[in-house]
């Protein structure tokens, strides 16, 4: 590389390399990624094959995913919008599935949390890559009641509960040693409490689905696509989407 032409000659040791222009991006070759797809087996996903109620084919096809072995099947990409307006997403697990909705638990402090509170549009996407399907849920999200999440509070494992009380999540922390530090005092101020109490700051929430969509990966991508649709009256209607 021929250096720089300067009116005053430059140092070798001054002399750096060019910065990359502003939109490269590092890491693999971008050809591979192109070059990335897999060609999806054919399963059929017919009208006439799905449950006329979206809550019964969820949990067919959920428990089509368990037997698969599916890693996490309950876990669920939850999208919330902020009050800019802009989306934000991240994985939660789903808990409950009943005849109303999808829920799932999390700090009422946290950010999704306060975007839910606020704005209550949310979607959920089951993504089951390794069967070729996924489900992706709008809806609107309300609060679970104090009694349901204390049901669910009792169940879950003592670590996980003391990391509830011991993380105020989405807030900064200077590092990996602080909150292990806050976990230090909250097992000592629960040492002697055999039941960790429900924290004040955490509860569930509900995702009352309007739309929920089936999705089956096909040849050439020209995948099957079911959406369910809740009308004004209650009823649901399906149709068939183009890929």
């Amino acid at each position: 590389m021929q250096p720089e032409q300067h009116e005053q000659p430059v140092p070798p040791e001054h002399l750096v390399e060019p910065a990359p222009p502003p939109d490269a991006v590092p890491g693999p070759d971008p050809q591979p990624l192109a070059a990335m797809r897999v060609r999806y087996v054919p399963g059929a996903l017919r009208e006439q094959d799905v449950a006329a109620d979206p809550f019964a084919q969820f949990g067919r096809w959920l428990a089509d995913a368990v037997a698969a072995g599916v890693a996490e099947p309950n876990a669920m990409v939850l999208g919330t919008v902020g009050p800019d307006g802009r989306p934000s997403s991240r994985t939660v697990l789903l808990k409950e599935l009943d005849a109303t909705g999808f829920v799932f638990y999390t700090n009422t402090t946290s950010r999704k949390a306060g975007e839910l509170a606020a704005r209550p549009a949310a979607s959920l996407c089951f993504p089951w890559h390794a069967m070729a399907r996924q489900v992706v849920v709008e809806g609107t999200a309300e609060a679970v009641d104090r009694a349901t999440a204390q049901a669910y509070w009792s169940t879950r494992p003592r670590e996980s509960q003391l990391g509830a009380w011991a993380s105020d999540q989405s807030r900064p922390v200077a590092d990996r040693e602080a909150l292990h530090a806050r976990l230090v005092q909250v097992q000592e101020r629960f040492t002697d409490v055999p039941s960790v109490p429900l924290p004040p700051h955490w509860g569930g929430f509900r995702v009352v689905p309007h739309r929920l969509e089936l999705w089956q990966g096909q040849p050439g991508r020209l995948h099957d696509r079911l959406r369910y649709e809740r009308g004004a009256a209650g009823a649901w209607t399906l149709t068939r989407l183009q890929p």
